[in-house]
């Protein structure tokens, strides 16, 4: 071999080399989501676009999702990494699953209140909780808001409701043709399909479970056992360059929609654009989460919606709050300083 290509061969061999540790050093993590690419989904695909899970040294993929059920259930079985689901939802597998190997935990509050809601025409005459006695309402079986009524009913003295199931599509046509008097889902999600249905928001009553005695969290980041023993480090490289993505998102909800578009091209920008600002305004940047501090959670108040979860979903234990929720993966505070001030 002459020296001209013994030097050529090593050059090779050390950039094999140095791409191979390059790629060794990058973590791959599969996310899934909640829902559908939406506006509050830009929550992810911007740091995702930006490249900040990138120079984070993560390959992140992001899936849509089809409900916090479904999210807890494929993190759980292993199929994903991380994923965002409703902190109700992570509390009710890991009751009902006390033996399960694999329960996910929630590591970042996102949405640091629910947004679940009761949504009811206003020619219906309903006003206030005490009018939704004796209704029939309406949502898919696994709907949070459904799922979490009984609290809402409790903290309202709501009686003799009857529930008319259906899919997730059909739930704000049933209530525009008069099926059922009223239906629980997301704020930003079920008023605006609302107004496509030819609705004006003038005509719906909007009761946000948060403004009425309700105090349970909403979604949050969520993270395998495997991933917080294995890898602890990734998971806090992935909540900064979440946290630094977000502050973006907040700061300017129209330009991130365009990597929502990115994603699902059909998606109407207008119509994601405002269902995002409402998500930040509504359950994102509130009081609560203003006073608690983004991605963080107060622990009194963790501990009462464990307990109100428990007896709301029958579950077979009593949820241990400190089981589901661990907080050390957090970024310092100054990266978490991601909320403009009202």
């Amino acid at each position: 071999m002459t020296k001209r290509i013994f030097f050529k061969t090593a050059l090779y061999m050390a950039a094999a080399g140095f791409l191979g540790l390059a790629q060794a050093q990058t973590t791959p993590i599969k996310f899934q989501l909640d829902w559908r690419f939406e506006g509050p989904s830009a929550l992810f695909l911007t740091p995702a676009a930006k490249g900040y899970f990138k120079e984070a040294k993560l390959d992140v993929t992001i899936d849509a999702g089809n409900g916090s059920g479904a999210a807890v259930n494929r993190v759980a079985s292993g199929a994903y990494d991380m994923g965002f689901a409703d902190l109700a939802a992570v509390m009710e597998f890991h009751a009902n699953n006390p033996d399960a190997a694999n329960k996910p935990v929630a590591v970042m509050m996102v949405y640091n209140d629910t947004p679940a809601s009761v949504m009811a025409l206003k020619k219906s005459g309903i006003k206030t909780p005490a009018d939704l006695s004796g209704k029939k309402l309406g949502a898919p079986v696994f709907d949070a808001g459904r799922r979490a009524f009984p609290i809402f009913s409790k903290a309202n003295s709501v009686t003799g409701v009857t529930w008319t199931a259906m899919d997730p599509p059909l739930r704000e046509t049933m209530l525009v043709r008069g099926d059922v008097d009223a239906i629980t889902g997301f704020t930003f999600t079920s008023l605006l399909n609302l107004e496509a249905r030819g609705v004006k928001a003038d005509e719906v009553v909007v009761l946000p479970y948060p403004a009425y005695g309700v105090k349970l969290y909403g979604n949050a980041i969520i993270a395998s056992p495997k991933l917080i023993k294995e890898n602890p480090a990734a998971i806090k490289a992935f909540l900064a360059a979440f946290a630094k993505g977000a502050k973006d998102v907040i700061a300017n909800p129209a330009a991130a929609i365009a990597d929502v578009k990115a994603r699902d091209g059909i998606v109407n920008v207008d119509l994601e654009t405002r269902r995002l600002k409402l998500a930040i305004d509504t359950v994102i940047n509130s009081a609560n989460a203003r006073s608690e501090g983004f991605g963080q959670i107060n622990g009194p108040r963790l501990s009462l919606m464990a307990s109100q979860v428990s007896d709301a979903f029958n579950t077979k234990t009593r949820i241990n709050p400190d089981a589901v929720w661990n907080g050390s993966f957090l970024p310092a505070k100054a990266v978490l300083d991601v909320l403009p001030k009202k």
